[in-house]
């Protein structure tokens, strides 16, 4: 028997060619009902080092407003700064009050305001994608909306796009990606901001960020936003994609959860554990960094499911409107309502940049899609999977927790390099018909502390986020 998962929103969702996808791809090859998985203990540290090979000029760049300064920048309307370890922005005086209806519950309800706007910033690459991701706090009656708007590289300005409206709960709004988001020239899938038509030229010059600070009226509650970002990139079409040297092996002791144990559970969370890739992985990782739920967190779980905090996971990452839990920067919010961790989304450019990542102790969130030849020991293929890079084997083979496995021991995968690299960082494929469609580029979501040791500072400086 074989079981089709829906894929995360980033996989499949621009146009390729002239054709236009519908807002969910669907799998392109039948999953395998059972994943064969190499189990075993994650090891220690067994060399060091990276690639010697020069890395090319990067297509990506990322840029994060994070520090009290930079808080202080921009254009404040009732938002002020607040220093301290982790600098933010809150609602001050709130500049009016507005009334929001909530799309997937009807409920209409009023809400005061303050809004908080990036000065503009100028990518090093004019860029034909932007992925926006935020750290925040909501404490129940607030919530937060975030724009972009982008400069086109003949003068003119994109609209001001929704990226999305948050809340790490789900009591007050429904989190919500914005469908429908066209001038056009651009639009919104899900999570990303599009080009078109790269084919023409035109590009993203540059952008500016926008915060909704929302809480109910007559309350001192705030939100509290500690970074918000965009990461703009263009990437070049492509099939394949030049071969990285290795440079390094070395195993991280992560944390290994299946997502196929939650099959059947929580279906209104998309599907149950079928679709629960992103969030599975997420939970893998915020636990590596120390991440953990109480028991009250948890007390709406049935107590006979194994590993309830993926069902956590999945119910606090759930897009209302995408109807899934795949939305990257939902995931990278997520991570960061645990105490000092911080999520982002941006892209990488080879398996050099996993390598210096990997080396400084930090693990990788990837996404990727593929046919199940293209990508040996999978056993299945998808229009677009999460799964963690955990470390290199002496070969240079990439290690791998991957969630759709049948168990929590047969997570830990060893992939060929070459085909790993392949199918995550390349923009164009073939599906299962034939058909041309687009791939993820590279993009993957990283969490790390809020207070970092030198090398990891260093590590993620090496890959543009700072």
């Amino acid at each position: 028997m074989s079981r089709a998962r829906q894929p995360s929103p980033g996989a499949d969702r621009r146009p390729a060619g002239s054709d236009r996808p519908s807002r969910r791809s669907l799998l392109t090859v039948a999953v395998a009902a059972t994943v064969a998985g190499g189990a075993g203990p994650a090891t220690a540290d067994v060399t060091g080092g990276t690639g010697s090979s020069a890395a090319p000029a990067r297509p990506v760049d990322h840029r994060s407003w994070t520090t009290y300064a930079d808080w202080r920048t921009g254009t404040a309307r009732g938002t002020r700064a607040v220093a301290g370890v982790r600098p933010g922005l809150v609602i001050g005086a709130p500049a009016g009050t507005t009334d929001y209806t909530d799309p997937h519950t009807g409920t209409t309800a009023a809400w005061e305001y303050a809004t908080w706007t990036s000065p503009a910033h100028r990518p090093a690459v004019p860029s034909t994608e932007a992925i926006v991701s935020w750290n925040a706090h909501t404490p129940a009656g607030t919530w937060l909306q975030i724009e972009l708007r982008g400069t086109y590289s003949d003068g003119t300005d994109t609209p001001w796009y929704v990226m999305g409206r948050w809340a790490a709960g789900d009591q007050d709004i429904r989190r919500t990606s914005v469908d429908d988001q066209s001038d056009g020239r651009s639009t919104v899938w899900t999570d990303t901001l599009a080009l078109d038509d790269a084919s023409t030229g035109l590009r993203l010059t540059s952008y500016r960020v926008r915060l909704t600070l929302y809480r109910r009226p007559g309350t001192k509650r705030t939100p509290t936003v500690w970074r918000v970002g965009a990461m703009g990139s263009d990437i070049p079409d492509r099939f394949t994609v030049s071969a990285s040297v290795p440079g390094l092996a070395r195993e991280l002791s992560v944390p290994r959860y299946s997502q196929e144990i939650h099959l059947g559970q929580y279906p209104e969370y998309d599907n149950g554990g079928e679709a629960w890739c992103s969030p599975t992985s997420s939970q893998m990782v915020i636990e590596y960094w120390g991440g953990r739920l109480t028991p009250e967190q948890l007390a709406w779980v049935d107590p006979a499911y194994a590993d309830p905090q993926v069902c956590h996971a999945a119910r606090y990452t759930y897009d209302h409107q995408y109807a899934g839990c795949g939305n990257w920067p939902f995931n990278a919010a997520y991570a960061a309502t645990f105490d000092d961790l911080r999520g982002v989304v941006t892209r990488l450019t080879s398996l050099t940049d996993l390598e210096t990542l990997i080396a400084a102790g930090i693990p990788v969130m990837t996404s990727q899609s593929f046919l199940e030849e293209e990508l040996t020991g999978a056993g299945y293929g998808t229009s677009g999977h999460l799964m963690t890079v955990i470390g290199f084997t002496a070969q240079g083979d990439v290690i791998a927790n991957d969630p759709y496995s049948a168990t929590n021991e047969a997570v830990r995968r060893v992939y060929p390099r070459r085909e790993f690299e392949n199918v995550w960082l390349r923009t164009k494929r073939h599906d299962a018909s034939g058909k041309v469609v687009s791939g993820t580029g590279g993009v993957c979501y990283l969490y790390f502390p809020a207070r970092l040791s030198a090398p990891r500072r260093r590590a993620l400086a090496a890959v543009g986020v700072r």
